[in-house]
């Protein structure tokens, strides 16, 4: 089946690409505003995009005809906090994805405790298991109040009780319990059920090749 993204109506185009493109990992974004309101959301148009520097990047969609309050506030002072979302605090996330008009604050109305960040405005939220302390590098205009920030990421907190060795950066990936979002309507995935591969070399490939043909 052929899915022409040049003529399918926008609700059509998030239903497709939302459904295929899974899991995706889960940006809850601290900030707060030019005037000083703070704000939490999620997005799952997330995803790290390099370590040096280590950056991340973030698509950013409008409501009702505005651009979102996270994606104001970031344009507007450059600074964010992205918290990682593990099953514990599923409930509050998706609070905070309630259509509340800007003056509200998500933090308080969701009951969440904050800590304050140590390079940013934005505080980050205290029982996350990993916040990311961020300046904006750039913003891509994408559509219509459709835009991309890419962020370099200045700090990391990790809960101490998931970091393996510290002075290796080891952390416990599995226990972290991060959780992800499927399809676009309710949809959301556990991370209990890894599984490994290991890289594969040329090498390798080369001498096991020659061991199957003798």
């Amino acid at each position: 089946m052929l899915f022409d993204m040049e003529t399918l109506a926008p609700q059509d185009r998030y239903k497709v690409l939302t459904a295929s493109i899974v899991p995706r990992p889960i940006a809850w974004i601290t900030s707060v505003s030019a005037e000083g309101v703070r704000n939490a959301a999620p997005f799952s148009f997330f995803n790290m995009m390099g370590s040096s520097p280590p950056t991340l990047a973030i698509g950013l969609m409008p409501r009702e005809g505005r651009l979102k309050d996270t994606a104001a506030n970031i344009l507007s002072t450059g600074e964010f906090v992205v918290n990682l979302v593990d099953q514990a605090n599923a409930q509050a996330m998706n609070l905070t994805c309630i259509d509340a008009p800007p003056e509200i604050d998500e933090l308080d109305l969701a009951g969440l405790k904050v800590l304050p960040s140590r390079s940013v405005s934005p505080p980050r939220i205290a029982s996350a298991p990993v916040a990311l302390e961020c300046r904006m590098l750039a913003s891509v205009v994408t559509g219509p109040l459709q835009t991309i920030v890419i962020g370099q990421v200045i700090c990391a907190h990790v809960a101490d009780d998931h970091v393996l060795d510290a002075g290796r950066c080891h952390v416990d990936t599995a226990r972290l319990g991060l959780i992800a979002r499927m399809g676009g309507s309710g949809g959301y995935l556990r991370s209990t059920d890894p599984f490994r591969m290991e890289r594969p070399t040329w090498a390798a490939w080369l001498r096991d090749r020659a061991a199957e043909t003798g």
